[in-house]
This record gives structure tokens, C-alpha cells and sequence, in this order.
């Protein structure tokens, strides 16, 4: 597998670099934010002796865009990241301390860059990439996000190496396309050093796609992706003691899954809406071999989302509801949660499942929280993002007084799924009310004022009635240029 997509990326930049060169031209876009935050507390522990400390603090982010420009149907676009840091604050360390090998190791990649905590407070390239239009279709080699797909809900932006290939059918108002990911590679190099045993640990994502547009104002689309993630192999095989006896095993295992991911959206008169459904089946963990302590855990996640907003000009109304399963506790065969979630740019409150003031200013965390220890993405007893375990309701509410200034009121509501142990007391992580106002000083520059109060819910009691928990609230300014 790893061959044939290694032949298709070399047969994609032939195709490319084919075509003759002229003068080139470049245009730049991109966008620049400043931001100041105010948080009342990072826990919603109550009378703990460690109920958390609150904090306000600035931080901004430049992102830029460049595309050089061949001739109308070849180019190669870049973008990069820089000075993305808290005004002042402690930078992140280029390297962490690994405890099983003893060794300073690179820090790991940011979950929405090609580049290291520390290199985007610097600068980070995240994409870099040929983007060819030929007669059969469009190209695009190298570094580009990977998971924009349809509507913001499961949107999990990250570059990685790809190869893209797509096409539009015009008579059948077709665009048909399908893509191979190199999330991981461990193939020997000059810069990695990996022993035989190890060296087919790659991850990697297969996915094809297909929109319609045959209906006016509506779009119907429709992804499969296949991902074989193989970091967990290890190589090891031999005989280990097991709680009955000795058993020759292999330690090595493979993470699988199939995912499907239809949605739709459009606009019915003054109403937009869009609604998906994601859902993942395979093996969490498939140990190649007779494992002594843990057994193979089946993966079976579904999430879903809808949106509508009716907009009448003056004021628009609307709302949300979204699903994301949580894994039960008491299957430990299986897991139902932690590998789908509602995704980094799904942010629909100010203080829950928001990847921005999570990203910033860290969770917020109740009792008893913690992750499981073989499904460490499913974490449980934050404030946290991206959204999981969860069924959540919005109400949304929204006047423009002016042209330039738009005025938005949203009423939230959450509860966990499954609660995340047998001794977990409650399920609602409660309700929000958020107020923002923004108002647009010219076409490319605007400031929003907001302020965001969790009435905090039950659940982070966590397994204890003796716990008390607090509510929490934080307000934010934030000036936005695009260009």
C-alpha cells in the first residue's frame, strides 16, 4: 500500500511540472487576531482547598496565505503560522523529557499545525502543496489540512502530507474526489533511525468523496475514510507470563476504522440549515497476537448535528442540536466513545466545547476527572473541547440593529451520554448563556465583545453527592483583521 501511493504521488508531480513555466504572479490573504480573555476560575471544584485560580491574560495569532501563481491552472500555495502566543506569557518548551526512554525528545506537533507549541509562537509552515488543474481533474501534492469537511461540527483541521485528486461531472452536477493521508511515517531515514520490527508503524488515511448539486441552494455530500493507524505495533513477540500461565504474545496492535460521513445544507427561503451524521466501525485495538493482560476493544462511535437559522434581516433565530456517544464504562470490549468528537472548529459557546479558550486558557476541571488507559482520547470530568460524550441544545438569537453590528444572544444546554465510571452520580454538565457583539469597523476589520456564564451542572460532582461544584463565567474582546 505504501508503494502505490508512493507511485501516485510521483505520477501526480509529473503531471504537474509538465506544463510550461511563465512569470508568476503571488497574492497573499490570510488574517491576524489580538485577543484579551478573563476567566473567573480554571476549576468548577467548590470549597476543595483547590477551587483554582482565575486569569486574564492577551494573545493573538498572524496567518498567512500565499499563492504563487504559474498561470490560471497551476500553483503552489503556502500558508504559515507566527507570533501565535500569549502577550508576555511563558513560551512552550521545543523539547519534553520522555520517561520511558530516559531521552529529550521533540515536543509533538499542536493538534491544528504541522509544527510544534513552540514553533508557532515563532512561525510554523503548516501547508506547502502544488495545486494543478488538468483536463482530468484538479491535483493538489503535499502539506494541506486534511478534515475540513461540510459544516464546522467534526471538523478537526490538520495539515498533513496528502495526495488530492478531484473532478467535476457537469451533466451529472458531480464533484467526485478521493485523497491518501500520511498521518505517520516510521520508515527508516537519515532521521530515523527505526529498527525493521518497527518500521511499518505508519498511519495513514484513504478517502473518497462525492457532492451533488442538482438540487438549487442545497448540497448533498458524502465521504468514506479509511484509517489504519499502526503506531501501537511494536514487533515483539515471545513468551510472557499471563494471570494463567505462560502464552507466546504479540504486543503489537493496529487501530482501524471505517467511517462514514454524509451531510447536507442549503437555503429554503430565509432558513439555512446543514445537518451530518459520522459514523466510525472497527477495531479500537487488534493485537496481531495473544495479548496476557487486555483483549481486543471493537469501535463503534456515531455523532450527529443539525442547523437552522431563519434570517428576516433585522433579526435571525435559530438553533442547534448535536449528538456525540460516550464510551461505557461497562464495556470494556467495546469502545463507543473517544474516537468520533464534535471537532476543533465547532465552537458553540463561549466556555464549553470551545477549542479556542481551551487551547488558551486550559480545561476547566471538576472532580474525579481523568482519561481512560486503553481509549486515552476519551477524557471525562472537564470543561474541555472538542465536544464528546454529549447531547447538546442551543437556542439562538440575533439582532442587527445597524449594518455594521450584529448582536447575538444563544441559551445552551448539555448532558454526558454515558456516565464515565458505575459510581458517577449525574449526567447534566448544565447550562450557558452567552451574549456577543460585533461590530464591523470597515470590510476587513472588526471587534467583538462578549461574556459567556456557565451555570454549572451536576455531573462534575463527579462520584461523590459531598462534592459541590461552581458556576463559572468569562468574558472576551477580540479584534479580527482579514486581508
Amino acid at each position: 500500500m505504501k508503494r502505490f501511493g508512493l507511485v501516485l504521488i510521483a505520477l501526480g508531480l509529473i503531471i504537474a511540472f509538465s506544463v510550461p513555466a511563465a512569470a508568476v504572479d503571488v497574492k497573499f490573504s490570510g488574517s491576524f487576531y489580538a485577543a484579551g480573555m478573563y476567566q473567573d476560575k480554571t476549576t468548577v471544584m467548590k470549597d476543595s482547598g483547590c477551587d483554582g485560580v482565575s486569569t486574564a491574560f492577551y494573545y493573538q495569532r498572524l496567518r498567512v496565505q500565499t499563492e504563487f501563481i504559474v498561470h490560471p491552472g497551476l500553483k503552489l500555495i503556502t500558508r504559515f503560522d507566527a507570533m501565535e502566543r500569549a502577550w508576555g506569557a511563558p513560551r512552550s518548551a521545543s523539547m519534553v523529557y520522555n520517561s520511558t526512554t530516559k531521552t529529550w525528545v521533540a515536543a509533538p506537533e499542536a493538534p491544528d499545525s504541522a509544527g510544534t507549541f513552540a514553533e508557532n509562537e515563532n512561525i510554523a509552515f503548516d501547508e506547502a502543496y502544488v495545486h494543478y488543474v488538468s483536463p482530468i481533474g484538479e491535483f493538489k501534492v503535499g502539506y494541506k489540512e486534511k478534515a475540513l469537511w461540510g459544516p464546522d461540527f467534526a471538523n478537526n483541521g490538520k495539515p498533513a502530507g496528502l495526495l488530492f485528486w478531484g473532478k467535476y461531472f457537469a451533466p451529472a452536477y458531480l464533484y467526485v474526489w478521493g485523497q491518501i493521508v500520511k498521518i505517520n511515517d516510521n520508515s527508516y531515514t537519515a532521521k530515523n533511525s527505526t529498527s525493521p520490527f518497527t518500521a511499518d508503524r505508519d498511519n495513514d488515511e484513504y478517502q473518497i468523496g462525492v457532492h451533488y448539486y442538482g438540487i438549487k441552494n442545497v448540497e448533498i455530500a458524502f465521504m468514506y475514510d479509511y484509517a489504519r493507524y499502526a503506531s501501537g505495533k511494536s514487533g515483539y513477540t515471545g513468551w510472557v507470563l499471563g494471570p494463567t500461565g505462560w502464552v507466546w504474545s504479540d504486543y503489537g496492535y493496529l487501530n482501524v476504522a471505517h467511517i462514514f460521513e454524509p451531510y447536507i445544507r442549503g437555503k429554503i427561503g430565509p432558513v439555512k440549515f446543514e445537518a451530518e451524521v459520522d459514523y466510525a466501525v472497527g477495531d479500537w485495538i487488534k493485537y496481531e497476537g495473544q495479548h496476557p493482560y487486555y483483549y481486543d476493544m471493537k469501535l463503534t462511535n456515531l455523532q450527529a448535528y443539525a442547523k437552522a437559522i431563519a434570517d428576516f434581516g433585522f433579526v435571525y433565530v435559530g438553533g442547534i442540536a448535536a449528538y456525540v456517544s460516550g464510551d461505557d464504562p461497562g464495556t470494556t470490549d467495546k469502545a463507543e466513545g473517544g474516537y468520533l468528537n464534535g471537532g476543533r472548529e465547532f465552537k458553540p459557546c463561549l466556555v464549553m466545547f470551545n477549542s479556542e479558550r481551551n487551547d488558551w486558557a486550559g480545561m476547566i476541571t471538576g472532580y474525579n476527572a481523568g482519561s481512560y488507559v486503553l481509549n486515552p482520547k476519551y477524557t471525562y470530568g472537564y470543561v474541555d473541547a472538542p465536544m464528546q460524550n454529549a447531547w447538546f441544545f442551543q437556542l439562538i438569537a440575533g439582532v442587527k440593529p445597524i449594518d455594521n453590528l450584529d448582536i447575538m444572544a444563544t441559551f445552551s444546554y448539555a448532558n454526558a451520554d454515558k456516565k464515565p465510571t458505575a459510581a458517577w452520580k449525574y449526567n447534566d454538565y448544565g447550562y450557558e448563556v452567552d451574549l456577543t457583539a460585533t461590530y464591523k469597523i470597515t470590510n476587513n476589520l472588526s471587534y467583538m465583545l462578549g461574556g459567556g456564564y456557565l451555570f454549572t451542572g451536576k455531573y462534575y460532582r463527579g462520584e461523590s453527592d459531598l462534592h459541590q461544584v461552581r458556576d463559572n463565567y468569562l468574558f472576551i474582546n477580540k479584534l479580527t483583521l482579514t486581508f
